[in-house]
């Protein structure tokens, strides 16, 4: 069987991710469904593992038959671009590919809003863009660092497990690093990024203390930082953040924290009504005063009504985000109930007038 073949006729139908698994045809997630792709017979275990093989450098397999597990990218000319886990199961060797637009997206396609682009204006300071596995985020941020790359004469230097988007260097010069294959770590990525006259620094995924710190550094230390957290919405990003550090260096992170982040979109894609594709629902947090205390003062809690009343400042929150959607006719009612923060306050900004109360759990409960 064709590996080509197989990845050219999912992203020929738009999937977003691929699946190979034995005893099974090639899957692949459309529109958030996983469904067979049309044209392949259920794979063996060896059919699977030579097909996952088949992506592989040499090095790459050794590293793979050592961890059972391994992180990677892989192209295809003409086709896309993926990123690539494969692992090893009860069955065999498998892996999953998500899909890689070859083109970076503008702001306009994801519609994204004046205050969400505006981010990419600022000189200095850290903006998060979070939410679950494959909600978005990184077309997001690469909406926003090819916007950058437009029109500063800088230096961008993306850290990436493994690298998604590649950017050609217009007015900025942009280097991309992957970790395992041309740098050790993330940590260790970051620390020698400090001494490499960087102007915005992207970190692919802010996963632990060490990490963090560093990012936090760079952003207090005059760079613009770009990072993804795997948290559902904006106060529990910041909570999230703080929770990482022992007890006794959490005070000092909420001030540092206070003092260089610049906003949080929080975002969720929802299958569209129409069944034409996925839309992406955001809850956007700018950075005011009046935020900033609430994190230096330890009352996230109140984070969220801060979200809700800051509309002039750009913000807008999950229920407002998915009201509005559903007031444009864009997703189902029980789409937004299975992801609103406030079931009945997202019904009042939709203007909905429905008595059954859901039986979801209503915050993320599907993720």
């Amino acid at each position: 069987m064709e590996l080509v073949e197989i990845l050219k006729t999912a992203v020929g139908r738009k999937a977003s991710d691929i699946h190979l698994a034995v005893g099974r045809a090639p899957l692949m997630r459309l529109n958030g469904k996983i469904e067979d792709i049309p044209g392949f017979s259920p794979l063996t275990a060896d059919e699977t593992k030579n097909l996952v093989y088949s992506m592989l450098f040499e090095e790459q397999r050794a590293k793979f038959e050592a961890n059972w597990e391994l992180d990677c990218s892989f192209s295809v000319p003409g086709v896309s671009r993926f990123r690539v886990n494969a692992f090893l199961q009860k069955n065999g060797v498998e892996a999953v590919l998500r899909v890689i637009s070859s083109k970076i997206p503008t702001p306009e396609e994801l519609s994204l809003p004046p205050s969400v682009v505006g981010l990419s204006e600022l000189n200095h300071g850290l903006v998060l863009v979070t939410g679950p596995t494959g909600s978005g985020k990184s077309s997001t941020l690469a909406a926003l660092i090819e916007l950058i790359n437009q029109r500063v004469p800088g230096h961008i230097l993306t850290v990436e497990d493994p690298i998604e988007f590649v950017y050609e260097s217009k007015k900025s010069v942009i280097r991309q690093r992957e970790v395992g294959q041309n740098t050790k770590s993330f940590q260790a990525a970051l620390k020698s990024a400090l001494r490499e006259d960087p102007d915005v620094i992207l970190v692919g995924e802010l996963r632990d203390l060490e990490t963090i710190a560093l990012a936090v550094t760079a952003a207090e230390t005059g760079h613009l930082c770009f990072g993804t957290l795997h948290t559902q919405d904006c106060p529990s990003t910041i909570d999230r953040i703080i929770d990482v550090f022992p007890p006794h260096q959490q005070t000092q992170i909420r001030i540092q924290l206070a003092g260089v982040l610049q906003g949080v979109v929080a975002q969720t894609l929802i299958p569209r009504k129409d069944g034409a594709g996925r839309i992406a629902a955001r809850e956007i947090m700018i950075m005011t005063p009046a935020i900033s205390n609430l994190v230096r003062d330890g009352k996230t809690h109140m984070i969220y009504q801060a979200i809700e009343t800051g509309a002039k400042a750009g913000m807008t929150s999950m229920d407002r985000a998915l009201a509005e959607l559903l007031q444009r006719g864009m997703i189902t009612m029980e789409e937004a109930l299975m992801r609103a923060h406030n079931v009945e306050n997202m019904k009042n900004l939709a203007g909905a007038q429905i008595g059954a109360k859901p039986s979801l759990t209503p915050r993320g409960a599907q993720l």
